[in-house]
């Protein structure tokens, strides 16, 4: 029996092979959230440079040391001395270490191997949802994606196009084999998403003068209508602005936190898509439910 029929005979296979891999997947997320914020910056930085015809002093060194998701290794941002092999296992290597650093002893935060377990975890729904599909497969791309956004989002109130973008278009092109939704709500899904946002924006501009989100929001919720239909626009943004609004007033009550702070709102977003992506089918059902009464 190959490997492909056991994870298809076995769904407690499946279940474990999945969050192993989660678990690999989040530790890499927690690469992706930390370095890509970063990458962008230099990126802009060179572009500004470039189009004020400012000598780029620093080009040399950045080709001399690049800096992107693969290299330099990962180290500690304390005493700079690189994380072996070893002490980078998933979970298993924070807690052998005690949450600290091998070498300086500072405490390692707690928000790493949280990912990795998050990830783990909602990769393991997933599977469970889909089983061994092509659904399975597109659902954990948009499951990490939706992850690394979320915490980058709440990092720098950033939704980089180098994740939104190629997730629009794969979500539309996965409509041509109905995965999720047909072509043509996916279609109707990804405009009505982007522009239903754009605009609110430019409204609530108009009124009061102020920005009420980022353009990263308009294209996160355009991504959501092309996967899973424009069908489920009115319940994402429904579920995101409760979410939202209930964690903000909470922060305000508890926290003391100024009310004139802003909130990144794309996390609420990326947590409502992914789930109607679960469960979508069950959601719709109540709501209409709800409403035929």
């Amino acid at each position: 029996m190959n490997i492909i029929n056991l994870l298809q005979a076995s769904p407690s296979a499946l279940m474990l092979s999945t969050g192993v891999l989660g678990l690999l997947v989040g530790s890499f997320l927690n690469v992706v959230i930390h370095r890509l914020p970063k990458m962008m910056e230099q990126d802009w930085g060179a572009q500004c440079r470039e189009f004020l015809q400012l000598e780029d002093t620093g080009l040399k060194e950045s080709k001399d040391n690049p800096y992107n998701l693969i290299t330099p290794c990962s180290n500690c941002t304390q005493c700079q001395n690189p994380i072996a092999a070893y002490d980078n296992i998933p979970v298993l290597s924070y807690l052998f270490l005690r949450g600290k650093c091998r070498h300086c002893k500072t405490p390692i935060s707690l928000r790493y191997p949280m990912i990795e377990i998050l990830t783990a975890i909602f990769s393991v729904m997933v599977a469970w949802e889909f089983g061994l599909t092509w659904a399975m497969g597109a659902a954990l791309i948009l499951t990490w994606c939706l992850i690394a956004l979320s915490m980058i989002d709440f990092d720098t109130q950033l939704l980089p196009d180098n994740i939104t973008l190629p997730l629009l278009w794969l979500g539309l092109g996965l409509s041509l084999f109905s995965i999720f939704t047909d072509m043509q709500s996916s279609i109707i899904g990804a405009m009505a998403g982007y522009l239903s946002l754009w605009s609110i924006y430019h409204i609530f501009r108009l009124i009061t003068g102020k920005e009420g989100m980022g353009y990263g929001d308009f294209k996160l919720f355009a991504v959501l209508g092309a996967w899973l239909g424009w069908q489920c626009l009115p319940i994402v943004i429904l579920l995101s602005s409760l979410v939202g609004a209930v964690v903000g007033l909470s922060m305000i009550v508890l926290q003391g936190r100024d009310k004139n702070t802003p909130i990144p709102f794309g996390p609420y977003i990326a947590i409502a898509g992914w789930i109607y992506l679960i469960w979508g089918n069950e959601i719709n059902h109540a709501y209409f439910q709800f409403f035929s009464f």
